[in-house]
């Protein structure tokens, strides 16, 4: 049984008394147990939605989520969710500690627990001589890291980040992306949405592109590649979108390919 599961998945959005948006649209996809796996897409195209549907955060109009083999709803599947979004808000004052302490209460966690993941977190992270700095003296790579960690707190099986490395130098992408790779080696499962496609093409096993809410092609970075002629994962991220709108405006969209 795959980690996590979705089957028809789709999005509308009211927007007036006679107007709708479909955010979503019959998306379907799977991923397996210890993968960092991709979602691609410009902007509007439905990522965020996805992640917000997968998270519980909105109501799916239509479809199914499956996240161990329970719904996305289910208080025990959250407890096991680490999730970063793409500009989380921090209170300026607290420090490192005290931003990690909030969240493990959050959690219910046992105070000497708390301390216990706080310490090893902020190590993990490179925070450990920043950890009673305020976050207002933070640069926007150590935000970025204090949030990972945040997302870590409650030691999670699946890690939803949106957007990490956004506003990143190559120094700050790079701790981030080794970041990643270390946490799977670990046994975590990421969900990693991004604009940086060189990131994504370094760190994910599979990916998934989406375009007007529509899931385009799903699987690995080679398979796509040679499915596509392309010689990149920039290449072939531009292919798959362009060969949707052609079929698009011929009356004949192509189904997602896996």
């Amino acid at each position: 049984m795959p980690l996590l599961k979705v089957t028809g998945l789709s999005k509308v959005f009211q927007l007036g008394r006679n107007k709708t948006v479909t955010a979503l649209n019959n998306v379907n996809f799977e991923v397996e147990d210890g993968e960092i796996f991709g979602i691609l897409g410009p902007n509007g195209s439905g990522k965020t939605t996805c992640l917000k549907l997968l998270l519980g955060i909105l109501f799916p109009t239509e479809g199914s989520i499956s996240i161990m083999g329970k719904n996305q709803f289910d208080v025990e599947a959250k407890s096991r969710i680490g999730f970063l979004p793409e500009n989380p808000y921090y209170y300026e004052y607290l420090c490192g500690t005290e931003v990690l302490n909030f969240y493990g209460r959050l959690f219910g966690m046992p105070k000497g627990l708390i301390k216990e993941r706080t310490e090893y977190l902020l190590k993990l992270v490179n925070l450990q001589d920043a950890g009673k700095l305020a976050l207002r003296h933070y640069s926007k790579g150590m935000l970025e890291r204090i949030g990972l960690a945040s997302s870590l707190i409650n030691d999670p099986k699946i890690l939803i980040l949106d957007e990490p490395t956004t506003g990143l130098d190559p120094i700050g992408c790079k701790e981030t992306r080794d970041l990643l790779v270390r946490l799977k080696e670990m046994g975590k499962t990421i969900l990693l949405s991004s604009h940086f496609l060189s990131e994504v093409e370094r760190v994910c096993s599979r990916i998934a592109i989406f375009h007007r809410g529509n899931l385009l092609t799903t699987g690995s970075l080679s398979s796509l590649l040679n499915q596509y002629g392309a010689d990149n994962l920039e290449d072939l991220f531009v292919k798959s979108i362009e060969k949707y709108d052609v079929e698009l405006e011929s009356g004949k969209p192509v189904a997602a390919t896996d």
